[in-house]
């Protein structure tokens, strides 16, 4: 029997530090997984559900993007996946009754685990202007309110599409249609946040945004670095990749500020030797790296490299770098430049420790670099990353089994939506296949990213917002900014399958669109219907829910944006040449409430006269489409998805009874690299490193493992020995003494960052408990979304523009 769902908010008062762990998975994982998931589903649905998950037959976890080897295993999940599900498919409702219980102010007061732990949104919503409540609107109603503000915009760019990662490449790639159809590329979405970092020095290295590796590749490296992530609580999954490469002889670096236990030993619950012989010992080395001096760490690796070749020979894959890449002079010749001193201190790490990794990579046969958001939020992470690129080139580790680039995504999908076109910048190419798939022209002019999205909320730019999915509000920095840039929307559309914190910081009018989850049976058009997804490593398969729907009124997402389509690109019969005439908006918006007054006023006798609507001031410019035929099938999307974007061919047969598709890789498949000079680039990059001011630390937003991005599951962080409670701060013991504060004393967190007025601001997090924890000197941690109030706005990544969540200047307050 499933539990209720909980009436407080978790008491901050009751955390506790218990110790680190130094061993993830286990029986324990099982075990805590099949408690939330009985909780959430109880006991039968919960076997229903996740012999499900991320089966041939089944759908995909609504969690992480790591990819699912061709033979799956009976229960293909872990502990964070079967926690995703449980969320997805629990018996929890959240219906017309809840928000007639709620009002908005008492629901602003609630922290974001009780949000996410009161269930499933059952049918639309809508908060009226000045109004304290939610109250019920019928479909036609909320997606007609959604048209009528849309038509009622100055201008296109006076609107903003969020989307999440968890959307489908169908309801994506319909998402940008209906965006770039009214006129506008702002498509900001959490890649901005995430892994724009890595898109922007792998696009500019290697000519690809993506990754280079397959999933046997990491099976049959010879070396595998782990950097700036933590696989033991965000990808799970991956821990069975690295047992399976240590098996076949790997040696893994982990290069992290924290120990991670999920790096140090695993205990794999579906073997023998996991559950009672002790499991595997994964990282031979453990790099505690400083926050901010991965950068460091890979000059470090390259300089060693071209020492010893200097001094040896036999080091560098000379053929390729002549055959394949340009830049390799200039680059080292800037790397002997480098002092070791320089490295030393940026990193934090000896330099024979430097040396002792750079001497792994040189006896590699075959490396591969994985990395997460350790490295792609701090300010300099684009040249981080193309430092990353210049170590693997030197050895031809691009191109070839079991060696390359392994940028691990976070959301299940969040590739893919980038794929079919959610990109705020998009290419020309895409644009153009586009044009040609709808018979119309797309904007052309770049829109805005996440942050600046937030800006132009802010400051009064942007009237309407729509977030497919996600939590916008509690993912994005600078949290008392964001709440006020919503607030300042006149419409704020949330499409979602559960409460958080969106709904709550609202426009001044707001509608919630509940959705289809993965788990969720979509029956359409007379069958059910299937979707796709891509993972971290580029393939692409179909994922087909299972569940009854939690309420009859569910929409899909492709279903909610066709009809969208439908109601902004519907037509008017009887244009000027007798054709049918397609509806603008975006291009010609402001003659739209004239075209719908010409219709209804009309007498019968003129029926079959000319509408006397003025002429826009632009040409009617909508795409041309079936809207009512791709929502009653789904492959019809991917046809055009086809013959849209590269890679598709044969799309339907290939996802065709589990099947899956993978996109080509011109680095991976061919050392093909789509650069402005044809080749794989090595860059120059000024060596930075954060300074930390005195009496400051260095902080860093992250996950508990009781959480998937602003999802919280739970009040624990098993594996760092944090229990009851989310609102602590880790910080090394001597750091704690030498500032004057004790361990357990409840402290306030400021940030401090000089804006580019020169001026220094503020921010405050308040009450935050001191916890002793095994950091590098000058570093802390602590977990989000409760900083991101911290982390200002204007701080952001060079060239990507990701938040710099990473490297945030704090001191610690005594409280009164």
């Amino acid at each position: 029997m499933a539990k209720r769902a909980p009436t407080v908010d978790i008491d901050e008062s009751k955390v506790r530090h218990s110790g680190t762990k130094k061993v993830a998975v286990g029986v324990p994982a099982v075990l805590h997984a099949l408690q939330i998931a009985n909780d959430q589903m109880g006991v039968g649905r919960s076997i229903q559900t996740l012999l499900r998950v991320n089966q041939k037959d089944g759908f995909d976890c609504p969690g992480c993007a790591w990819p699912e080897e061709d033979k799956r295993h009976i229960a293909e999940f872990c502990e964070n996946g079967a926690k995703a599900v449980a969320e997805e498919a629990t018996l929890r409702r959240v219906g017309a009754d809840f928000f007639a219980a709620h009002s908005l102010a008492e629901l602003q007061l609630h922290d974001d685990w009780w949000l996410g732990q009161q269930g499933r949104l059952t049918e639309p919503m809508i908060l009226d202007e000045g109004a304290a409540h939610y109250r019920p609107i019928s479909w036609d109603d909320a997606l007609g309110e959604i048209a009528s503000a849309l038509r009622a915009l100055d201008d296109p760019d006076e609107a903003v599409f969020y989307t999440s990662g968890r959307t489908s490449n169908e309801a994506a790639f319909l998402y940008q249609l209906l965006v770039r159809g009214l006129g506008t590329n702002n498509l900001p979405d959490c890649s901005n946040m995430c892994h724009e970092s890595s898109g922007s020095a792998l696009t500019e290295t290697i000519g690809i945004g993506k990754g280079t590796v397959s999933i046997e590749d990491v099976h049959e490296a010879d070396l595998l670095i782990v950097a700036g992530q933590n696989p033991g609580t965000n990808h799970p999954r991956m821990l069975s990749a690295l047992e399976k490469a240590k098996r076949n002889g790997a040696t893994i670096i982990a290069v992290n500020p924290l120990p991670e236990a999920g790096l140090m030993r695993f205990e794999n619950p579906q073997t023998v030797r996991g559950v009672a012989f002790g499991g595997t010992k994964l990282a031979d080395q453990f790099v505690q790296i400083r926050l901010g001096g991965d950068q460091a760490l890979f000059q470090a690796i390259g300089k060693h490299l071209l020492e010893v070749e200097s001094r040896d020979g036999g080091v560098l894959d000379h053929a390729f770098i002549a055959e394949h890449t340009s830049g390799f002079e200039a680059y080292s010749q800037a790397i002997a430049q480098t002092s070791w001193s320089e490295l030393v201190a940026a990193t934090g790490v000896p330099e024979k420790t430097l040396r002792r990794v750079g001497e792994a990579v040189r006896t590699s046969k075959a490396t591969i670099v994985c990395w997460a958001m350790g490295l792609t939020q701090h300010k300099h992470s684009v040249a981080m990353l193309r430092d990353v690129v210049n170590a693997l080139l030197l050895q031809g580790n691009i191109g070839r089994r079991g060696a390359g680039l392994c940028p691990v995504r976070g959301h299940s999908n969040v590739q893919g939506d980038r794929t079919v076109g959610i990109y705020e910048k998009p290419s020309v190419r895409f644009l153009d296949a586009l044009d040609r798939e709808f018979a119309f022209q797309a904007p052309r002019e770049h829109g805005y990213d996440t942050v600046q999205a937030i800006r132009a909320m802010r400051d009064g730019s942007v009237r309407f917002f729509m977030g497919m999915g996600g939590n916008f509000v509690s993912a994005t920095p600078d949290t008392e900014v964001v709440e006020a840039a919503m607030r300042n929307v006149d419409l704020t559309v949330q499409v979602s399958t559960k409460l958080n914190r969106s709904h709550v910081v609202a426009g001044t009018r707001a509608i919630i669109l509940p959705t289809l989850g993965r788990t969720d049976r979509d029956s359409r058009g007379g069958k059910e219907q299937r979707v796709s997804v891509e993972d971290s490593m580029g393939a692409v398969h179909s994922s087909r829910g299972r569940l009854a729907p939690p309420s009859e009124e569910l929409l899909s997402e492709v279903a909610i944006v066709a009809r969208l389509c439908a109601l902004v690109f519907g037509t008017v019969p009887e244009s000027v040449d007798g054709s049918v005439r397609p509806v603008a908006v975006g291009t010609g918006i402001r003659d739209l409430e004239a075209i719908d007054r010409a219709q209804v006023e009309r007498s019968p006798r003129e029926e079959t006269a000319t509408p006397q609507v003025p002429a826009p001031e632009h040409p009617l410019n909508v795409p041309q489409a079936d809207w009512a035929a791709l929502e009653a099938d789904y492959a019809l999307i991917r046809a055009h998805i086809q013959n849209v974007v590269p890679g598709f061919d044969d799309y339907e047969k290939r996802i065709d009874k589990g099947g899956t598709l993978f996109l080509p890789n011109g680095p991976r498949d061919a050392r093909t690299f789509a650069t402005v000079d044809g080749r794989a680039r090595f860059t120059v990059n000024v060596l930075e490193y954060p300074r930390i001011p005195r009496g400051r630390l260095l902080l860093q937003t992250l996950r508990s493992h009781d959480q998937y991005n602003t999802t919280i599951y739970g009040k624990d962080d098993r594996y760092r020995g944090i229990r009851g409670g989310r609102r602590v701060v880790l910080v090394n013991a001597k750091d704690i003494q030498a500032l004057g504060f004790a361990e357990d004393e409840i402290v306030d967190l400021v940030s401090e960052w000089t804006g580019p007025d020169g001026v220094v601001q503020e921010r405050r997090a308040e009450e935050f408990r001191v916890v002793a924890y095994r950091t590098p000197r000058g570093n802390a941690a602590a977990y989000y979304p409760e900083t991101n109030v911290l982390v200002p706005l204007d701080s952001v990544a060079d060239v990507s523009g990701t938040p710099t969540s990473k490297s945030v200047v704090v001191r610690l307050e005594h409280r009164e």
